[in-house]
């Protein structure tokens, strides 16, 4: 028997080399590095309210508490039959067709939902159309589940909404899908009605699955309306995402459900290999699902949050006036969600790459944030940031921003000089 060479490497997938999440990549570990040395740190790389103090509501807290006794078994692979008859009613007011507990599905965040979605859906080859910039979950799930993300453009000259017109002409005989991401991370983008009947109107055509990421659909700004996709679609196959993480402050208890939409014979064989993988991951963390119906149909607390005074509104607010003070920074005011997404302009641009940038941004400023490109877009002027700290935090890190931007500047300039 020949020896076992100690250093012989594990091979790992080949296709983890398609797959990027910066999100909490290169840069989060070497933030992770710095901490441990001492170094104080501003991170605004995630969205993640319990990082900056917010609390889940307490009706939902006194929810979980009270059904704690009841959550020692595995529960049914779809879900709590109470959780999924509140999500269900909370759709069905939506005018969701066809919203009954049996098409719900609760997950482990919708994080697992996207994954299960996809292996559900892709056969080897096949494609999904996914916005460019997306939340790199999406793109990621595609990849490890065989499939192919075509990336149809979101604009920033057009408020990073998506065009129906190129988007239909990227459909193929292999798309199985398209997602879509409302209100929008990374860019704070909501979408009107007008656009989304469209968007339908092509999945239509072609016979396409709508995948519907409203995970942020009570987080809106000003005169913003959100408009669920599902009542739009009618008839055609449509899952719709939503979660405690975001609207209800519970990233942790990672809680995520889908709805599946639309005509019960088109979605059939699709509802049972749904099925299928829930039962084999046997269930969903229970304790969560106790909090769903209070969630759902309870007392509303991110409204206030959203609006003039409110936390939220007024970090947004910071967001805004501060990109409009600089002369290195342009914004597309988000109308939604928890993040900003600025573009760098003027001297500051020549020759900018956005991962140097954040790791200036790490290592002389101690302020983490994302590389645009992390969002899967072909240009590498933008960068996110979260609205989750409060708003004079929010200004102190651009005053950081626009210091190491002037600096480029400045740089730049001597360069052109000197030529």
């Amino acid at each position: 028997m020949s020896a076992i060479n100690p250093r012989h490497k594990i091979a790992t997938r080949t296709r983890l080399t398609e797959v990027r999440y910066e999100i909490r990549g290169e840069l989060a570990r070497r933030a992770r590095e710095m901490e441990a040395n001492g170094r104080k740190l501003i991170k605004l790389n995630i969205g993640n309210p319990g990082a900056f103090g917010f609390r889940a509501p307490e009706h939902l807290q006194n929810a979980i508490a009270g059904g704690i006794a009841r959550t020692d078994p595995y529960t049914h692979q779809q879900g709590l039959p109470e959780a999924r008859e509140a999500i269900a009613a909370f759709h069905k007011q939506r005018g969701t067709p066809n919203a009954s507990p049996e098409r719900v599905f609760v997950g482990n965040g919708v994080s697992e939902l996207i994954d299960i979605s996809l292996r559900a859906l892709l056969n080897p080859g096949e494609e999904v159309l996914v916005p460019s910039p997306d939340y790199p979950l999406w793109s990621a799930a595609t990849i490890l589940n065989d499939g192919r993300p075509v990336y149809y453009k979101c604009d920033r000259d057009n408020g990073f909404l998506p065009d129906p017109e190129q988007i239909e002409s990227l459909v193929s005989s292999r798309t199985r899908a398209i997602v879509l991401i409302n209100p929008n991370n990374p860019t704070g983008a909501n979408y009107p009605k007008a656009l989304l009947e469209r968007i339908v109107e092509i999945a239509r055509r072609y016979r396409l699955l709508l995948l519907v990421d409203e995970i942020y659909d009570g987080i809106l700004y000003d005169d913003a309306v959100f408009q669920p996709v599902a009542p739009l679609a009618g008839d055609l196959p449509c899952m719709s995402f939503g979660g405690l993480s975001k609207v209800h402050r519970a990233c942790g208890w990672r809680v995520g459900w889908a709805v599946l939409s639309g005509d019960p014979l088109a979605c059939g064989d699709f509802h049972h290999a749904l099925d299928l993988l829930g039962a084999l991951r046997l269930c969903a963390n229970v304790p969560g699902q106790f909090a769903i119906e209070q969630a759902l149909h309870g007392t509303d607390t991110i409204t206030p949050l959203c609006r003039p005074g409110g936390r939220l509104f007024e970090t947004r607010k910071a967001l805004i006036e501060s990109c409009a003070a600089s002369e290195h920074l342009s914004l597309v005011a988000p109308a939604g969600a928890l993040y900003g997404f600025p573009r760098v302009v003027g001297d500051a641009a020549r020759g900018f790459d956005d991962h140097e940038f954040a790791l200036d941004m790490l290592e002389q400023e101690d302020v983490l944030i994302v590389p645009g490109t992390s969002f899967n877009v072909p240009y590498r002027e933008h960068f996110r940031v979260t609205l989750l700290p409060e708003a004079p935090m929010l200004r102190e890190v651009f005053t950081r921003i626009d210091r190491v931007l002037a600096r480029r500047a400045q740089g730049t300039d001597a360069c052109s000089a000197v030529a």
